[in-house]
């Protein structure tokens, strides 16, 4: 925000803070949330730049269409542990994750899909 917005709003009584503040987050649960919400737009944008469905994606990492949803929304009942594994099975390497995790992944970048992706698009 602005620093000129944030001074009139904070004239006006406001408080100004961040999502954090306002939680009254800890650095270390911030840095959870902001962790899991990178990773769940890392499964979005690679599922989605390796044109796959939620269902296709559910269905190579043996789960359902709903779960793959809350795994792309960062959604409080999925665990880190299951974004990770999820990424991992759809073909994303480690150095991936890494990129992902530090904010700077391009889709540009990831890798394909294992083969087994290509072969059923291919039957279709």
């Amino acid at each position: 925000m602005k620093r000129e917005k944030v001074e009139r709003l904070s004239e006006q009584g406001w408080k100004v803070g961040s999502a954090a503040d306002f939680l009254g987050l800890s650095k270390s649960e911030e840095a959870y949330v902001e962790l899991k919400l990178a990773l769940a737009n890392s499964l979005r944008d690679y599922r989605t730049a390796h044109a796959l469905t939620q269902m296709e994606a559910a269905h190579l990492v043996g789960s359902s269409q709903s779960r793959v949803a809350k795994m792309e929304s960062a959604d409080p009942t999925v665990s880190l542990d299951l974004i990770v594994r999820s990424l991992l099975t759809l073909g994303a390497t480690p150095s991936f994750l890494a990129r992902a995790i530090s904010h700077s992944v391009s889709v540009s970048e990831a890798p394909a899909p294992y083969s087994t992706v290509a072969k059923r698009k291919a039957a279709k």
